[in-house]
């Protein structure tokens, strides 16, 4: 294992930075808050779902329905946005997908059936990519030294946006409750986000004065430099595909598809792989051909990886967050409301932990070793839950959550904080990618849940856990993993302890 010096910044001087508001930070503030507007936008059903089965009279099968629409379009959406923010730049794309999200968050506020909710969650699914833009903006504006710690601010305060609409969404629609309660409440996030958009768009720039924005050589599939490199592609997209198969079979297990319809279904699936398949090897004709200098490529199988580590971290976190209240009602018999406010504690921790992952990453010297051994945290934390039961005091179980909770989201940033610097002119369709895998996660995992109880799905998280630490021997660890700039920016530039970023010749 190579090892690398790790930044020389000391942890406080990158605490104090973060309260700037200036030059790169500023970037990072209006970033993470633009992430966390969309997962407002994204998690705005949640806290009505029962409210809006009783009004509109919905089964508990289609309740669970709408929440399965709610992500099952985020999948291929990371990808096609991630090759979108690489062609047109995080700017655009990120303002784009916040004014977007006003129209079916209108649709949705709007709906008197549930055919009419469920397309308009299926089109809300698509704000949930939001994530991977801002992933390619942050890395613009940071060196490697700092990326974890930014990534991770990025990444945590901003997935808290899913806990805010829990919380304060409930509050305006009683507020609103002559106004139209709920209706009202979940419009009011596509105008907020809508509006957003349009400040995010004149607010900032996708990299600092004079750093070139580094595009994709050849569009329409992620650009891979090696032939075995274009193979390992065709195969990491397979479950990208596949995980959408799954998402059609529980629709028609709810009754929402036929038989007819699911066999539709996987026809067009099959189609939309072989089109993909075929872009992917036109795309990477050179590669076939072995036409890069060694200097221009890079480890294909780090994406894999890192794929592989997201689905497991993201993807828990997730599939725990859908299913713990439910879990701590039937194991305590708490309350519907006392139940969902004590699960709240796992989701409460992405405000430390992710960028504590980050940071961990910055200063541990080798990103790859802190990436496994929070993995291996994360397996203790999960097998720690599978014991959690009725005997437990309700503390020691919440306690346990936490604790379990700590490694599932210092590890998303930590695998973040790897992901930009694999190779930066495809950094957006690298972050797609790692991005799906965590959705196609927990789709995996929720649908273990169908059939096994907590314990064995707790247990298999933990193992697939341990797995994901061992695959983390194959990831290769950046070059220029702690270094002052990016190797392959087309204009150099030095960053500063303070918020400045001076272009250089």
């Amino acid at each position: 294992m190579s090892e690398h010096p790790p930044s020389t910044m000391p942890t406080r001087a990158r605490i104090t930075a973060l309260l700037q508001f200036s030059g790169r930070y500023r970037v990072l503030h209006l970033t993470w808050f633009a992430f966390f507007l969309s997962f407002v936008v994204w998690f705005n059903f949640a806290p009505f779902s029962a409210t809006i089965g009783e009004e509109l009279g919905l089964s508990r099968e289609q309740l669970i329905t709408i929440g399965l629409c709610n992500v099952a379009l985020t999948v291929p959406a990371r990808v096609l946005i991630g090759m979108a923010l690489d062609r047109w730049g995080p700017r655009r794309v990120y303002a784009s997908i916040l004014v977007y999200a006003a129209f079916p968050c209108t649709m949705f506020a709007l709906s008197t059936s549930f055919p009419m909710l469920v397309v308009s969650r299926l089109a809300l699914s698509i704000v949930g990519a939001g994530f991977v833009v801002g992933i390619r903006m942050v890395s613009e504006w940071f060196p490697p030294r700092e990326m974890g710690t930014a990534e991770g601010v990025y990444g945590g305060w901003g997935n808290f946006g899913s806990a805010a609409a829990a919380f304060a969404l409930p509050t305006l629609a009683v507020a609103a409750a002559g106004l139209g309660g709920w209706r009202l409440a979940i419009g009011t996030t596509g105008v907020l986000a809508a509006l957003y958009g349009l400040y995010y768009l004149t607010a900032v720039t996708d990299t600092p004065d004079g750093v070139a924005f580094a595009r994709p050589r050849r569009q329409g599939a992620l650009e891979v430099t090696t032939r075995g490199a274009v193979f390992g592609l065709l195969a990491l997209n397979i479950p990208l595909v596949g995980i959408l198969g799954l998402v059609a079979w529980r629709l028609m297990r709810v009754g929402f598809l036929s038989a007819t319809a699911f066999t539709a279904v996987l026809v067009v699936l099959g189609l939309a792989l072989a089109v993909q398949s075929r872009s992917i090897l036109g795309v990477n004709a050179p590669a076939l051909a072995e036409e890069y200098e060694a200097s221009d490529t890079y480890p294909f199988r780090s994406v894999a990886v890192l794929s592989l580590a997201y689905a497991v971290t993201f993807g828990s976190e997730l599939a725990v967050v859908s299913m713990l209240p439910t879990f701590f009602a039937d194991t305590f018999g708490l309350s519907a409301v006392a139940a969902g406010a004590t699960a709240s504690a796992f989701a409460f921790m992405n405000l430390a932990a992710r960028p504590i992952g980050g940071l961990m990453s910055d200063v541990m010297g080798s990103r790859k070793r802190t990436l496994r051994v929070i993995l291996l945290g994360l397996a203790v934390g999960y097998s720690l839950m599978a014991l959690v039961g009725s005997s437990w005091p309700v503390a020691a179980a919440v306690a346990a959550a936490m604790f379990c909770s700590f490694f599932v989201q210092a590890g998303e940033g930590a695998t973040y904080a790897i992901v930009p610097l694999v190779k930066k002119r495809v950094s957006g369709q690298i972050s797609g990618i790692v991005g799906a895998y965590g959705n196609v996660g927990a789709l995996l995992f929720l649908t273990l849940l169908l059939f096994a109880g907590p314990t064995a799905f707790f247990l298999t998280i933990g193992a697939s856990a341990v797995v994901a630490s061992v695959a983390g021997h194959f990831l290769v660890e950046p070059e220029d993993s702690f270094a002052e700039g990016h190797a392959d920016d087309a204009v150099g530039r030095v960053a500063l302890p303070d918020a400045a970023v001076v272009p250089v010749a």
